[in-house]
Formats: structure tokens, C-alpha cells, sequence
């Protein structure tokens, strides 16, 4: 389940009962599901109980009680959660990783909206000699295909941000740090911040654009090292992490009992299980993250989640090896862990795409 697919899902449960008169409310246009602050909190958490809470003339918390009994039992949702004032947590089932993968690879390039998204060609050529200069350029060019990836019935800010100036034409940016560092520098600062523009581009992990395109290339090349020892990917129960010297990838270990995270007992294993969390929660917003650079006009948010995407798919990976080790025959459990690994490449080519970044197949 996306957070997508849970809004909706919510939004149905509060339609269900303001028909049923259990809430006298206005039913929102829709509802906000987010990743929770900490862990231990579910997969996702909304606030929806508390801004029903003042129309309705109700408390928050039975706002609440009143949606976590029609949420309950929802298909994909296998646990919600009252907490506070009345924020809803919910915990997704065991199937949401499986079926998020399958989603993500079945959608291929259109994850996101971004198969609608225009080519560089398609929005016409950058003039960074034009009024606004290089970073309003791009940043015109870019917001082109991130609206057209967001789709014609999204609800956009409209216009274009006032930007911070840059003091050098496009040209001349392009010619001492090439068009992908160029673009990754005019597009990563929010739209009031200053551009701070490097001496040259470092073609190492402490250059985030490069971390992006590193952790694209590395996806591929595991595809490709699969391919050589015969097997392809498949999505499916991805085991238990490394920890603690142990091997990850023997059948048994996909049986054993899952280790849930929380802050009073942040064990090795714990803290393993939150990579994986972070990744798959990075994949399933991407969406939502495209929605909301084209409605607030901040690509910014795009270069943000893919900084954010390639940083949890390292540790993932590192946790979670998807190829066999020395004398170990590729298993089921590699095969899932291939399809996680496509799907976050997949991700990070897709918005490397709307940024009009090279995704690399070798770095």
C-alpha cells in the first residue's frame, strides 16, 4: 500500500462515517499520511482526528476511535494505533514491501508520473542568458516536466518562484562543471537560498549529486553481476539483515521472527530493520514528493528525496546483500532483494530524469 493508496483509504473511512452521521464534519478533499516522527510509531501516522477534532465539537481521540474502527481490518493495514492527542499510526502488512516493489517495477520510468514528463527537448533549449538568468532557466525548464509528471488535475502554486541570483551565465557555469553539476547546483538550494557554486565538481561520496548517480550505477551493475550468475530478480520476503557477523541469505532466516524497531531497545537488528523501513518508505512517497514540488514550485524537494533515496539505499544495501556471498547459491531471498534494489534504482532514475540529470549505467 502507497501513501496514496492509505489516504484514500482514510478518506473513505471519514466519508463512511459522516454518511452514517458517527461525524458531523465537512469531508476534506483529502488527507495527509506522512511517514511517523520516530520510530516505533507504525509505517505512517496523519493528524486527520485532530483537524476533524474542532468541526465535529468532538475530542480528538474519539475522532480517532471512531476511524480506527472502520480503518480496522482494512486490506494492507494490519494495525492502527491512537497515540497522543489522537494521531492515527498506522502499520502496514506483511505484504506492503512485495507489493510496493511489484508496483514500482510494473510502472517502470512512469513511477511517479514521470513517463509524461517531457524530455529536455520538449520544454525548448535552457537560455541562461535570459531574464532570471542560469538558475531561473533551469529551474523554468525543470518545474515543465514536473508538472506535466504531476498530471493536468493537480493543484499547483502556479508561476514561478523568486529565486536567489546567481551571478554567472549558463554557459559559463556549464563549461567549468558540466551539465550535470550545473543543473544539481542551480536546482538543490530551496528557492530563497543562495547557490553556492563549487570550484569544480568532486567526483566523490561527499558530493551528493554524485552519491545519486553512484548509487544508480551501482543498482545496475548488481543487475548485471546477477545476470552473470544466472538469476534475475523477483520481489519478495527480503530476510533478516547482517548483523552481529551472521549470514542473512539461508532460508531459515526468512522464517524467523521479525525484530520491530523502538526507541527503548535500539538493538543491532532494530536498527537494521529501519533501513530497510526508510527505503521502502522513500519509494512509496516519491509520488507524493512530485505532487508537491509542482504544487509549492520547489524542485528542490525532488534533488532532497533523491539525496535522501541513494543515502537508505547504501545502508540497505550494505545490511542486505542482494548477491550471494563466496560459495552461496543464489536464493529467493536474493531475488527480492535484486527487485528492492531495481525499484530504488528505478526511483532514482526517474527523478534524475525530471531533474534532466543522467541516470549512469556505470560510474
Amino acid at each position: 500500500m502507497t501513501p496514496a493508496e492509505l489516504s484514500r483509504t482514510v478518506l473513505r473511512s471519514v466519508r463512511g462515517a459522516v454518511e452514517e452521521q458517527e461525524l458531523s464534519v465537512p469531508v476534506p478533499a483529502r488527507i495527509v499520511v506522512q511517514p511517523p516522527p520516530r520510530p516505533g510509531c507504525g509505517d505512517y501516522a496523519s493528524n486527520v482526528a485532530l483537524q476533524l477534532a474542532g468541526p465535529a465539537g468532538r475530542p480528538a481521540r474519539e475522532v480517532a476511535e471512531i476511524l480506527q474502527k472502520r480503518l480496522a481490518g482494512s486490506a494492507g493495514i494490519a494495525r492502527v494505533e491512537i497515540a497522543g492527542p489522537g494521531f492515527l499510526n498506522f502499520t502496514l502488512g506483511d505484504g506492503a514491501l512485495i507489493a510496493l516493489v511489484r508496483d514500482v517495477l510494473a510502472q517502470g520510468d512512469g513511477y511517479g508520473g514521470t513517463k509524461a514528463g517531457p524530455g529536455p527537448d520538449a520544454v525548448g533549449p535552457v537560455d541562461g542568458s535570459a531574464a532570471g538568468g542560469a538558475r531561473a532557466a533551469v529551474v523554468r525548464e525543470v518545474l515543465a516536466r514536473i508538472d506535466a509528471a504531476a498530471g493536468p488535475g493537480r493543484l499547483r502554486g502556479g508561476g514561478h518562484p523568486a529565486l536567489a541570483p546567481v551571478p554567472y551565465d549558463l554557459a559559463t557555469l556549464t563549461a567549468r562543471l558540466g551539465s550535470d553539476e550545473v543543473r544539481w547546483v542551480l536546482l538543490r538550494p530551496a528557492a530563497h537560498d543562495p547557490v553556492r557554486v563549487p570550484e569544480r565538481p568532486v567526483q566523490r561520496e561527499s558530493n551528493p549529486r554524485f552519491r545519486v548517480q553512484y548509487a544508480h550505477a551501482r543498482v545496475r551493475a548488481l543487475v548485471r553481476n546477477a545476470g552473470e550468475l544466472g538469476f534475475v530478480s523477483e520481489p519478495g520476503e527480503v530476510g533478516r539483515p547482517l548483523t552481529d557477523g551472521s549470514s542473512s541469505s539461508s532460508p531459515e532466516d526468512r522464517s524467523a521472527p521479525t525484530v520491530q524497531p523502538t526507541p527503548q531497545q535500539p538493538t543491532a537488528a532494530a536498527q537494521s530493520l529501519q533501513s530497510l523501513q526508510a527505503l521502502q518508505t522513500l519509494l512509496a512517497t516519491f509520488p507524493s514528493v512530485i505532487e508537491a514540488a509542482a504544487r509549492l514550485r520547489a524542485p528542490d524537494r525532488v534533488v532532497r528525496h533523491l539525496e535522501a533515496t541513494a543515502d537508505a539505499f547504501f545502508r540497505w544495501h550494505d545490511l542486505f546483500p542482494p548477491l550471494p556471498v563466496g560459495e552461496q547459491k543464489p536464493l529467493a531471498v536474493h531475488r527480492a532483494r535484486l527487485a528492492l534494489a531495481e525499484a530504488g534504482g528505478t526511483v532514482l532514475a526517474n527523478g534524475l530524469r525530471l531533474l534532466g540529470i543522467s541516470a549512469p549505467e556505470h560510474l
